[in-house]
């Protein structure tokens, strides 16, 4: 069997989402001198959802969660709830705390809790090179909180409980098939981005200058909006634990700019965790498998392609190599190859 030409498309645009949400760090760290936790958490994901609005008004693309099903609405509202609303005000909580590199650098965890959280609940397979690569990011975590002192102790558990909100987050959104990234990103952003900054209203005076808060906004539309719906996209080819594998390239951005942008210094610590953290993350793209398998009969919405031997239904006027969305049929098939746990195959394994 072939490798999936998917995948190439899939690692692609989950880097390029790393590139962006990096950028968040440094950039929120700047932000928070004027803006509470809450609301800028709040305005971040409301400006993720200005910048896909736009997209799904070119697009003519719409469909309101409450015409989802039932399963794929309650994994939206879990996606919401995790990865809009808990998630961004616990990593800004942290990010008050200890520096926009250590933090960017504890962004790692996601992938742990990613992991763990697939292998335990979401049918994901780790093999040995899987744990391996689990083991040493959580190694470089720690060697980061040692370097940090109290607070960095309290900043990471602060970080850590993002990372697991992050990491239910991932999961659920991995297997939405009832409405796009772009639309999922939406509405993740508008509920969850209103929730936040209503709450940081409520508790603070909002002192903000019109320049802070557009900065905000952009921010917003950038590194959640855009990385957010290229990283759904990736999730959907890879699964949620191998897209967060490539995502978890974030950090290295945001280091990188916390020390042109804000000036702040690498340290030793920071520079070996570093190197743990590529070697983990080579460790981890190695954890492949290979079995039979049973693709049940289904229908259902997301982007594909017809040359990834997945896809058999017709159009006559497009090349099988085109990438393109709409509503499909899949008729039950049996097969072996080399594949990830990606939305067709989140099948059990003993």
């Amino acid at each position: 069997m072939k490798s999936r030409p998917a995948s190439s498309f899939s690692v692609s645009i989950a880097l390029l989402s790393a590139a962006l949400f990096g950028a968040a760090t440094p950039a929120s760290k700047a932000l928070l001198s004027d803006l509470s936790a809450f609301q800028l958490a709040g305005l971040l994901y409301l400006g993720a959802a200005a910048g896909v609005l736009i997209v799904l008004m070119r697009k003519r693309s719409w469909r309101p969660p409450w015409r989802m099903d039932r399963r794929n609405r309650n994994l939206l509202l879990g996606a919401i709830g995790f990865g809009g609303v808990s998630g961004p005000v616990l990593l800004l909580l942290g990010l008050q705390l200890a520096s926009a590199a250590s933090v960017s650098m504890w962004l790692n965890l996601e992938m742990v809790a990613t992991a763990v959280l697939g292998r335990i609940f979401f049918h994901d397979h780790l093999g040995r090179f899987g744990w391996l690569g689990v083991a040493g990011i959580v190694l470089s975590g720690a060697l980061l909180s040692a370097g940090e002192g109290m607070a960095g102790v309290w900043a990471g558990l602060l970080v850590a409980g993002a990372c697991v909100s992050w990491g239910l987050d991932n999961h659920f959104t991995a297997l939405i098939d009832g409405i796009t990234p772009s639309q999922s990103t939406f509405w993740k952003g508008i509920v969850a981005g209103s929730v936040n900054l209503l709450i940081g209203l409520f508790l603070h005076s909002y002192d903000a200058s019109a320049v802070v808060t557009i900065g905000a906004l952009v921010v917003g539309v950038l590194s959640y909006g855009a990385s957010i719906t290229l990283y759904i996209s990736a999730a959907q080819g890879l699964g949620a634990t191998r897209a967060q594998m490539f995502f978890a390239s974030a950090p290295f951005f945001g280091v990188a700019l916390s020390a042109i942008a804000l000036g702040e210094s690498i340290s030793t610590v920071q520079i070996v965790s570093a190197c743990i953290l590529a070697i983990s993350l080579t460790v981890l793209f190695r954890d492949q498998h290979h079995h039979m398998h049973v693709h049940p009969e289904t229908t259902h919405e997301h982007s594909h392609r017809h040359d990834d031997d997945h896809h058999t239904h017709e159009h006559l006027d497009l090349p099988a190599s085109t990438r393109h969305s709409h509503w499909h049929e899949h008729e039950t098939m049996e097969h072996a190859h080399p594949h990830w746990p990606d939305l067709h195959h989140r099948h059990k394994h003993g």
